[in-house]
């Protein structure tokens, strides 16, 4: 009874934690670039009451082999994944709006470390840097900030599928490249460590950012005036709900179950 209890206890824990995971997803369901996560569960170990047997025909018996006997001690949290699938874009027609169409990142600096996000919704701040909402500089196919030179000399700004920052000269009304955007790619982005404010940073099993132009072979074309939605499905996050909260009733009533059975047998003392 008390191997019991100790496994209601980490029945509630687990769901527990799954229960975050999922209203964590739900409270980011209109973030722009939001990446849902997911709970996996494992056993904990198991205590084994007998070991396997093989068949023993050499000594004259005709029992044919045994099973082990074991009984499992609880469960645990196996992994929490971030699901990195594509969804839908929002339009904004806004110039500095940006959305990636399929995989990759958008690589951003605050001159000391590297970051990625998803999150397109750029700005340009008073020095011409293109920064993200968070003031982290935009950097450029080549890994350097993006930078905008005299800035208030141009008109008409966007950023074309392939990453481009371009912009209409008011004196001459010719067209100016100011660089390329550059996206990152990782051999395994569910690596990738959350940081929050929509960031992330490449941790040992992410593998190394490889950074190209948007278009380029095997990399993904941006979307212009465009924001990446949550990948969040509100359908399957409430069945999960559900699910987390019979799992926590059913621990719970493991654990009210047994304290029953102890009482019971306490009061046969008496």
């Amino acid at each position: 009874m008390m191997r019991s209890m100790f496994s209601g206890i980490s029945g509630i824990r687990a769901h527990q934690v799954k229960m975050d995971v999922v209203a964590n997803n739900i409270a980011n369901v209109n973030t722009s670039g939001f990446k849902a996560s997911r709970v996996a569960f494992q056993e904990v170990l198991n205590q084994t009451i007998q070991a396997a047997f093989a068949p023993d025909y050499d000594s004259g018996s005709q029992l044919g082999g045994m099973n082990a006997k074991q009984i499992g001690l609880g469960v645990s949290i196996g992994s929490i994944d971030v699901v990195h699938t594509s969804n839908g874009v929002q339009r904004t027609d806004r110039p500095f709006d940006v959305a990636i169409a399929e995989e990759g990142f958008f690589q951003v600096t605050n001159d000391l470390e590297l970051f990625y996000t998803r999150a397109g919704n750029f700005y340009i701040d008073t020095e011409g840097n293109l920064v993200n909402q968070n003031g982290y500089k935009v950097c450029d196919d080549s890994g350097s900030p993006l930078i905008i030179d005299d800035v208030y000399s141009y008109t008409d700004f966007s950023i074309d599928a392939g990453g481009n920052v371009k912009a209409i000269d008011k004196l001459d009304g010719s067209v100016r490249n100011f660089g390329t955007i550059g996206i990152a790619k990782f051999t395994n982005p569910e690596g990738l460590m959350k940081l929050g404010n929509n960031l992330y940073r490449e941790t040992a099993n992410s593998g190394i950012a490889d950074l190209r132009a948007p278009g380029s072979e095997g990399y993904s074309a941006l979307i212009p005036g465009s924001l990446e939605m949550s990948n969040v499905d509100l359908s399957q996050e409430f069945t999960n709900m559900i699910i987390a909260q019979r799992g926590f009733q059913a621990n719970a009533r493991v654990i009210t179950t047994s304290n029953s059975m102890l009482e019971e047998l306490a009061n046969i003392a008496r």
